[in-house]
């Protein structure tokens, strides 16, 4: 295979979902074959879309998408579907095939090990952790052997372990593969490009290098833009302040005022469009349930699963959270931690307490404590009144404003919204529920990379309990926390 060869080219595409969402907009860009490719954009820009337009599942308004003839595509996609969560592990890969494979076993053994997971054929899919799914979506793409490889935020909700074994996989795979995410030490570990959406222009810009040198290439180019206009600027109004000293004077003024006044429109004209940058959410704060004390959460005894095993055992703790105390959660993917947080969130663990009258505040890593039928608009509306005993509009919307969800995206059913936008909501959702108890798994999974410093100070200053699940170093290392435990151990 020749490296030289492309593999994918879009020709002036165009693509929107209706008249009132255009996403795409003329463009241009190839890849080639053996290609590592980062797309890199703002949540809601089009990432995913592009994904579907590379696999035929949407189709382009414009323009033309060549794919090599014969190649074969596969995704890896954020989250199971949900009408695929009651499937058993092999009626979930039989899927992966238009038809029937009857020597199905082997491979699905073979895609396992490489992804770093081992468990029955008949286990159902809904009774993996999070981090066990994003390994079962991550196989269901490789036992596929595609020629184009296309991951969607692959290293949510994995361990230290499944991040390292997916990178070396990756680092060694021949062939093409496409990915979004966020992670920037996962992404410069192997891609050698960037596909870049501007959620503003529409256009995708190419760019050689890491994800970390783009980023510096991108930095570099918005500061040159702005200092050439800042240049432009001075002599823009250099020429007017003489233009209008020359027309005072009158006679023969007249004309040099006259074409100082167009140099300054030449000039005027030489000012660049400085590239937007994508919009970072504001500060916020997540205040705490007032009138809270003592011992907001009392942990004795804890249920895990044996990671091996995949059978209960019960873990001794003694455990206190109280409020303004930070308690992180670790332990290797499988053990439980997702479901545990959902427990004590619904107060029905039977080793832990929390105390009565404690307002619960739930970031779940796939967004299901969202009402995926409603409008934000809805939902932060209903949070609002449960909380204040009226809807106070004009406060409502300026906590969703800072988080992004203004225009029409208040107005767009949740469900319909990008992984990222959804996040968002369920932060907002969380500042306007005032929680005395929070609890969040995996806060940082599909969030976009400038958004994560400013969630980031906002948990460290949280100053109720909280209970927080998260694999990402960097995010936690920016974050108070009083105590760790580790269920691992």
């Amino acid at each position: 295979m020749s490296r030289n060869e492309v593999i994918v080219r879009f020709d002036g595409v165009s693509f929107e979902y209706n008249a009132n969402k255009p996403i795409l907009d003329e463009v241009s860009f190839s890849l080639r074959k053996g290609a590592k490719i980062t797309i890199m954009g703002q949540n809601g820009a089009g990432k995913s879309t592009l994904f579907g337009l590379i696999t035929g599942t949407l189709e382009p308004v414009e323009g033309e998408i060549y794919i090599d003839k014969g190649s074969t595509i596969a995704i890896a996609r954020q989250v199971i579907p949900r009408d695929q969560l009651e499937l058993t592990v092999s009626e979930f890969f039989q899927k992966c095939f238009s038809q029937k494979v009857y020597d199905i076993d082997p491979k699905i053994d073979a895609v396992l090990d490489v992804v770093g997971l081992h468990a029955p054929h008949d286990r159902i899919i809904k009774s993996f952790s999070g981090g066990q799914q994003a390994r079962l979506l991550l196989a269901s793409a490789l036992i596929q052997n595609p020629d184009i490889l296309l991951l969607d935020e692959p290293t949510n909700n994995l361990d230290h372990a499944g991040i390292d074994h997916l990178t070396e996989f990756l680092k060694a795979y021949k062939k093409t593969v496409v990915v979004i995410s966020h992670d920037a030490d996962f992404l410069n570990s192997f891609t050698e490009g960037v596909l870049y959406l501007d959620i503003y222009t529409r256009k995708i810009e190419q760019y050689v290098g890491n994800y970390s040198n783009v980023l510096k290439d991108i930095t570099a180019r918005v500061e040159r833009e702005n200092m050439k206009n800042a240049q432009l600027e001075k002599q823009i109004q250099a020429k007017k302040e003489k233009a209008n000293m020359f027309a005072f004077k009158g006679g023969q003024m007249r004309l040099v005022a006259k074409r100082m006044r167009e140099m300054a429109e030449e000039l005027e004209e030489d000012i660049v469009d400085v590239r937007k940058e994508d919009k970072t959410i504001r500060a916020f704060t997540i205040p705490a349930q007032e009138n809270i004390g003592g011992n907001v959460v009392t942990i004795t005894d804890l249920s895990i699963l044996d990671p091996h095993t995949h059978k209960p055992k019960h873990k001794k703790v003694n455990v206190i959270v109280k409020k303004n105390q930070h308690l992180l959660l670790k332990g290797p993917n499988g053990i439980g931690k997702s479901t545990l947080l959902e427990r004590l969130a619904k107060n029905e663990t039977e080793g832990a307490v929390i105390m009565s009258g404690i307002r619960i505040g739930y970031y779940r890593q796939d967004f299901s404590t969202l009402d995926f039928n409603q409008t934000p608009r809805e939902a932060l509306s209903k949070i609002t009144i449960a909380v204040e005993g009226k809807l106070d509009e004009e406060h409502m919307r300026a906590v969703a404003a800072s988080f992004l969800i203004t225009g029409e995206i208040i107005n767009t059913k949740i469900g319909a919204l990008s992984e990222g936008q959804k996040g968002l909501v369920a932060f907002a959702s969380l500042v306007l529920l005032k929680p005395g108890l929070l609890i969040l798994d995996e806060p940082t999974n599909h969030i976009n990379f400038r958004h994560i410093p400013v969630i980031a100070e906002a948990l460290n200053k949280y100053s109720g309990a909280m209970i927080m699940v998260s694999h990402v170093p960097d995010f936690v290392e920016k974050i108070r926390i009083d105590e760790t435990l580790d269920l691992g151990k």
